[in-house]
């Protein structure tokens, strides 16, 4: 039976389908524009029913209510008649027609929207906006919601993570440096103070190589023939501890000790890097700049003059008594300055204190230790004959040596070496030696402070970003389903209208998905 056959419409094809099966004119667009002035018109006049206010504002979603509004359709228009007929009742006369103009207004819309079936042609276009583009707009918005939501939240996570691992190396470091981090200008400060007793205690543990010394110099008299002091400062450390570099270099403990005294730099020190000397090359003379220099009867240079042999050029320079220009320079030895028994300057210093010496130092640890690998090495050696023949002659020293022993010294070599070599002692020289150090050490350290607290400010951006996307997605969700129950009220609307052109016959429309 043709009769129980649907009609499967693609919604895509709709509006064709119409025009070309007669239902609707091809010029339906200017008659639907023609309606909608008059729709326009009409709505700035209505009464104030609480119905009309929904049906408008649900048919706008919820914009201004008296205005050009563009979803408002047919049966829209042909429910507003029926609720004039109630408030504008009043003005029917005994023919049924009504001489309210509200009512004349609408009537007129409804009937030019019949004409040529332009309703139905509006519809299916409405229709196939919500499905083509409205539907798909909103959905690609939600999407673009949700990947920013994805990708803030992934960001978040990385900037926490950042934040934790910039301070974890900020206390990494602080603990390298053997601090807590609390403030670090001062307590880098006052790791020097306890510097001298460090060294002090290294140079007591030196004692213990008296024997690596002993082997190393004998085996430098057996084999090389060697004259020459062998490991002279390891040697005296190794006798006397770590004395002033005064009694290394004269034999005899000062009696006086004069330690240079070190400023302990303020946390908010003003380095040259910061010192603002402003523009020197601007317009001011030399007479205008004023250096903090107070000239009273002028700069005494230690230059005598006698009366009648002062020759000044044309410049004005004196350039001193003229004869045979000898000049006598005395050169003065480091400390003999100083009266006898006093130990000033880099003289009051230890041996490991003043850098010098302490790399002299060292260096004779690693050449010792580097001896004892060497002998080590030789020793593990079986069946060398030519080797045993040789050290047949060596002295006892040398040929009581075990491996054993040999690396009982050298792990006390090694000892010593990472005392002085490893990088808290580093850093602590490097205090010690540079007042600015402090400073640089600081800023680093506070950098690393500083970029922690910049990534977690980011993240609580990220987090207002990500909360102002959750927002954004929550306020599209509701249009999605009130345009998709739309759409499906327009569907059912369309199919029941080309249902009764065709003698009721089952209308399907194909594709409406938002």
């Amino acid at each position: 039976n043709v009769q129980n056959l649907p009609i499967d419409i693609q919604t895509s094809k709709l509006l064709d389908w119409l025009v070309d099966r007669r239902h609707c004119s091809l010029k339906w667009q200017s008659a639907v524009m023609a309606i909608r002035e008059k729709i326009n018109a009409a709505i700035q006049d209505m009464p104030e029913n609480e119905e009309i206010k929904q049906l408008l504002s649900g048919s706008y979603a919820e914009k201004v209510i008296y205005s050009v509004i563009a979803d408002i359709h047919y049966f829209h228009c042909l429910r507003i008649v029926e609720i004039l007929k109630g408030t504008e009742a009043s003005s029917k006369n005994i023919f049924g027609r009504y001489s309210s103009q509200r009512m004349k207004d609408w009537q007129e819309i409804v009937s030019l929207y019949e004409k040529d079936n332009a309703y139905l042609a509006e519809l299916a276009s409405l229709l196939n906006r919500n499905v083509s583009y409205e539907g798909p707009a909103l959905r690609k918005q939600v999407t673009k919601a949700q990947q920013l939501q994805q990708e803030l939240s992934r960001k978040e996570v990385e900037c926490q993570s950042g934040a934790s691992d910039m301070r974890e190396r900020y206390y990494t470091s602080c603990k390298q440096y053997g601090i807590a981090g609390e403030n670090v200008a001062r307590e880098l400060q006052s790791l020097v103070k306890d510097l001298p007793t460090v060294l002090e205690d290294i140079g007591k543990q030196a004692a213990c190589l008296e024997q690596a010394v002993q082997l190393y110099t004998a085996f430098t008299d057996f084999v090389c023939d060697w004259s020459e002091p062998v490991l002279p400062m390891l040697s005296f450390v190794q006798r006397k501890g770590n004395t002033t570099v005064y009694e290394w270099r004269t034999g005899s403990a000062p009696t006086v000790i004069e330690r240079p005294v070190v400023e302990e730099a303020p946390l908010d020190t003003v380095t040259e890097e910061t010192i603002d000397w402003g523009d020197l090359s601007s317009g001011a003379g030399a007479e205008d700049v004023n250096f903090g220099i107070t000239v009273e009867d002028g700069v005494d240079w230690g230059i005598t003059l006698e009366s009648g042999k002062e020759e000044r050029s044309a410049d004005g320079i004196d350039w001193g008594e003229s004869g045979d220009g000898t000049i006598e320079i005395e050169v003065v030895d480091a400390g003999t300055d100083c009266p006898e028994g006093v130990a000033r300057g880099e003289d009051a210093l230890s041996l490991l204190e003043c850098p010098q010496k302490r790399s002299q130092f060292i260096d004779e640890l690693m050449e010792l230790e580097l001896f004892l690998c060497q002998r080590l090495s030789e020793m593990s050696e079986e069946g060398d004959m030519v080797a045993m023949s040789q050290f047949q002659l060596a002295p006892s020293v040398i040929q009581a040596q075990t491996s054993q022993r040999v690396q009982a010294m050298l792990a006390d070599v090694r000892r010593l070496l990472e005392g002085l070599t490893s990088l808290r002692m580093q850093h602590l020289f490097m205090i010690q030696a540079s007042a600015r150090y402090v400073e640089r050490v600081s800023d680093m350290l506070r950098q690393k402070l500083k970029q922690a607290d910049i990534l977690l400010l980011k993240r609580t951006s990220l987090a207002e970003r990500r909360q102002e996307a959750l927002e954004e997605q929550a306020k599209l969700e509701p249009r999605i389903d009130l345009l998709a129950a739309r759409t499906k009220e327009l569907q059912k609307l369309i199919e029941a209208d080309i249902s009764k052109r065709y003698n009721k016959r089952p209308v399907n429309l194909m594709g409406v998905h938002v």
